[in-house]
């Protein structure tokens, strides 16, 4: 599929956080216009860039002609890095009030659709969560997660699918201080698990790797959310009564957000609807991706009173 023909402006906002006055940077598929209520994307890592969600642009070529707004992350991409701060810096109530700034700038803080991916979809929980955001009107939470410790475990059986050896190394590259994750051998076994449980493109797609190489290239935020509030002990789960709106809940049948990473929000949100993409790992946005847009740009247009039973399948 390729790209839509839609006009993309590039910009950037002011954000004053701790008397500092920081930038995030953003990109607009599309008109902010009264008439057709925007999508805003948060991309995950936490570390990379807004790059690996470009797909998401297909919908704002849809008939709904809905604008798109994806953007970096403070200490991301193209907005502020912040290298020389500590640790106790780097929270979710930072990115929450990034997020609130962004949609108060933009001036659609009244009407706007959020969709969040893997650990964007951890930030789009919080921010629900703490803010109750009135103008929120749907909610997408794309390979995402209600509880660190969960998918940590997940992620460990896929491991161990891989046989004992490869299995011994990846775990090697995720202990604390990580001394595995330097060698050649991890390097090679983490590619051949991102071939399975990531992307399943052969070859992956540019965007993807270029995300990624940009938390290589500045490791600040990867590194030090590990440690944040963020990082291994994080859960969700006693707060999801809390997500009022209607929500659609995404993974891939390879991914590591699996089936019961993804449970405690089905469960959880009234108004939900779940949807396993049967061919994809964890980005069906690139693995299926005319079908996903099929799927996503259904849900932001259905009536908001068309309840959900939080069912769901394979597609």
């Amino acid at each position: 599929m390729s790209s839509p023909n839609v006009k993309v402006t590039e910009a950037t906002v002011s954000f004053s956080h701790d008397g500092e006055t920081l930038h995030t940077f953003y990109k607009l598929y599309g008109n902010l216009t009264p008439s057709c209520r925007p999508l805003v994307a948060l991309h995950g890592g936490p570390g990379v860039t807004h790059d690996y969600l470009v797909p998401l642009a297909d919908l704002a070529a849809q008939p709904a002609a809905r604008p798109i707004i994806l953007y970096d992350q403070i200490g991301n991409g193209r907005s502020t890095h912040l290298p020389e701060k500590p640790a106790a810096f780097w929270n979710i109530a930072l990115f929450v009030a990034e997020l609130a700034n962004l949609l108060a700038q933009l001036g659609i803080a009244g009407d706007f659709d959020l969709l969040g991916h893997s650990w964007g979809g951890m930030l789009a929980a919080e921010f629900v969560v703490r803010r109750q955001p009135a103008g929120l009107k749907r909610l997408v939470l794309a390979n995402s997660l209600a509880c660190m410790e969960v998918r940590d475990a997940e992620v460990r059986r896929l491991y161990g699918e891989m046989g004992a050896e490869d299995a011994g190394v990846l775990l090697a590259g995720v202990e604390d201080g990580g001394p595995g994750a330097n060698t050649e051998e991890y390097g090679r076994t983490q590619n051949r698990y991102f071939a399975k449980h990531l992307c399943r493109m052969d070859p992956m797609p540019g965007p993807v790797g270029y995300s990624f190489e940009q938390s290589q290239l500045d490791p600040t935020v990867t590194s030090k959310m590990k440690h944040s509030d963020a990082g291994k002990g994080w859960d969700i789960r006693d707060k999801i009564h809390l997500i009022r709106v209607p929500t659609l809940v995404l993974n891939g049948a390879y991914d590591f957000e699996t089936d019961a990473v993804c449970a405690p929000f089905v469960r959880g949100i009234e108004k939900v609807k779940w949807v396993r993409f049967a061919h994809s790992a964890h980005m069906p946005h690139w693995e299926e991706r005319e079908r996903y847009m099929e799927v996503v740009g259904a849900f932001l247009g259905a009536r908001v009173d068309a309840g959900a039973d939080g069912k769901g399948g394979e597609v």
